[in-house]
């Protein structure tokens, strides 16, 4: 796979120990210099990882072959975060600089995002992703201060563009000693189809190992329990939205989707099971979510299908 990403596939927070960074040092005229700022990266939307990826989500899929569309969200195999070892910090993600703009708050997440799906990518095809850097936000929360990025996507193949994509990424101070926890937010108690999903180390690790995603959080679990803090490992953001779309696809098989728009609300550990949602809207709308143990909202989630 070519090309080198500049945003980690990633659904956790990190703490690099490189930094003590707090409100005060976050800069937002300097960070708001990387607005308009693009990179082009290129690739090819190779059947291996497609193979890959249905096995790890236990799907039965046929094996793909050259001119198989792409299901949506599986572009997150290509254009992978290729940073050399000496450019990795001791979190396992790559020292920040480059494309995105060096937010020295400690932790980053993927909070969610809008995407958007003009036609299909086919495999074996030639494809490139544009990005720019749409606009760097700050705010204070309960847990200190807070910067939002948002990061435009276009990823084209021999037919134009295939997907528009909104990736929006944040990043905080990490929590003071004895801070109280958040108030979860219940999930919804009305499903009409539903998956149970247990999250062990081994769907863990094989999408990191898919997705190229080096970040310690999802796999060793003494750094997260020790170093980070975390009860467990936690669960990929881009894995609980591609088991929400998976979700999708299981119930309206056939259905081609027109737009996903996803948005994490609470992490979710190994050490228990979790529960893919979904609810019919009618029109071709589906609200999903995904629920913890504790009945609580992890992630939320829209999707917008083609007329069956």
């Amino acid at each position: 796979m070519a090309g080198r990403a500049a945003i980690a596939q990633d659904g956790g927070m990190s703490t690099p120990r490189t930094s003590s960074a707090s409100a005060s040092d976050t800069d937002l005229n300097h960070l708001r210099d990387w607005i308009g700022r693009t990179e082009t990266l290129r690739d090819t939307a190779a059947l291996q990882p497609v193979a890959a990826l249905s096995a790890t989500l236990d799907r039965d899929d046929p094996a793909p072959a050259p001119g198989d569309a792409l299901p949506p969200l599986w572009h997150w195999l290509y254009f992978l975060p290729l940073a050399p070892a000496r450019a990795i910090g001791e979190d396992g993600h790559p020292r920040r600089g480059g494309f995105l703009p060096p937010v020295p708050l400690p932790r980053r997440m993927w909070a969610g995002g809008r995407l958007q799906f003009h036609r299909p990518l086919r495999l074996g095809e030639a494809i490139t992703r544009t990005s720019r850097i749409l606009d760097v936000t700050t705010k204070s929360g309960r847990s200190g201060a807070l910067v939002f990025v948002t990061v435009q996507h276009e990823i084209a193949g021999a037919e134009g563009v295939a997907i528009t994509e909104e990736h929006d990424i944040v990043y905080r101070d990490a929590p003071q000693p004895g801070a109280p926890a958040a108030t979860p937010e219940p999930a919804p108690a009305d499903a009409q189809f539903e998956r149970g999903i247990v999250p062990d180390p081994v769907l863990l690790f094989r999408y990191s190992a898919l997705t190229f995603n080096g970040h310690r959080i999802h796999y060793d679990r003494s750094y997260v329990t020790e170093v980070e803090g975390y009860p467990g490992l936690i669960v990929h953001g881009p894995l609980i939205a591609t088991l929400l779309m998976d979700l999708a696809r299981r119930e309206r098989p056939g259905q081609a989707v027109r737009r996903f728009a996803f948005k994490a609300v609470r992490p979710i550990f190994d050490i228990h099971r979790f529960t893919v949602c979904g609810r019919d809207e009618g029109g071709g709308q589906l609200a999903l979510w995904a629920r913890d143990h504790e009945g609580a909202l992890a992630m939320q989630a829209t999707a917008e299908l083609e007329p069956a």
